[in-house]
């Protein structure tokens, strides 16, 4: 029903799913469950309180489920969850969240490449991309289909929209807008990443309308209460045009010290 290498270490306790491979030198900790057909490259270690869903490959070093990098911890079963078919690269490093009963999250069909580090209380939606050594600080809240570039850090309390590109080495202190293209230290708006929603199926006239909501609040001079009321005045109120200001208005609201502001 599932393959485990003689020399893999899998702990009493562990649930291991039907047609599950464990590769030598892996360690599988006594609270982990793992979903059928996931594999597991050699020497991974899994640890803590961890639910990998079905499908996934863990790659070898990988490092999934160990203690929070947070002053704050003080034990406890904090958990990592993630989703179905999500590939995590070489020494990626993956933590539980901080409190009790509270989770870190990545969601399904994500692509985590090598030294890429996720920590504690961080949400990834689904089909996102972190490049080698992107790096999310605590609290972070990646939404689906963002992709993050080679050597990006986030800060602890950041929120990146859906289907945001982020260029490699990017240093992000401030909420990013969804469908936005980002680049550069300091950091610099490249417009809209025109290629995902084409991809993604947008239609021409979303894009349109899209992108006239984007020059009004990045490039009129506007305050961001007179661009969000001229958006709703003079744009069609189409689906990514509601995401684009819902997102803007929700990180206005926030209180501290979750309120990063939004990166204009």
């Amino acid at each position: 029903m599932f393959r485990i290498d003689p020399a893999a270490h899998v702990a009493r306790g562990a649930e291991i799913g039907t047609d599950v491979e464990i590769g030598p030198g892996a360690v599988i900790g006594p609270h982990v469950t793992i979903g059928a057909g996931t594999r597991i490259g050699p020497n991974a270690l899994i640890d803590g309180w961890t639910d990998i869903g079905p499908g996934c490959r863990i790659h070898a070093f990988a490092v999934l489920g160990t203690d929070p990098q947070d002053l704050k911890f003080k034990g406890g079963p904090s958990k990592l969850i993630i989703g179905a078919r999500t590939t995590i690269r070489e020494f990626a490093t993956l933590n539980r969240a901080t409190d009790e009963g509270d989770a870190t999250r990545v969601g399904d069909d994500c692509l985590l490449m090598a030294y890429a580090h996720v920590a504690h209380n961080c949400v990834v939606g689904n089909n996102v991309i972190l490049a080698n050594a992107a790096t999310l600080a605590g609290h972070v809240v990646i939404q689906d289909q963002a992709i993050l570039g080679g050597l990006v850090p986030i800060h602890q309390f950041v929120h990146v929209g859906r289907l945001a590109f982020i260029g490699g080495m990017t240093r992000i202190a401030q909420d990013i807008p969804p469908f936005l293209r980002v680049a550069g230290s300091p950091i610099r708006l490249s417009g809209l990443n025109s290629v995902g929603l084409a991809r993604r199926g947008v239609p021409p006239e979303n894009r349109l309308a899209l992108k006239r909501a984007y020059r009004l609040f990045y490039r009129s001079g506007l305050r961001t209460a007179e661009a969000l009321a001229a958006i709703r005045n003079d744009v069609e109120p189409l689906p990514e045009v509601l995401e684009f200001t819902r997102f803007i208005e929700e990180a206005d609201s926030r209180p501290a010290p979750y309120k990063r502001g939004v990166q204009r």
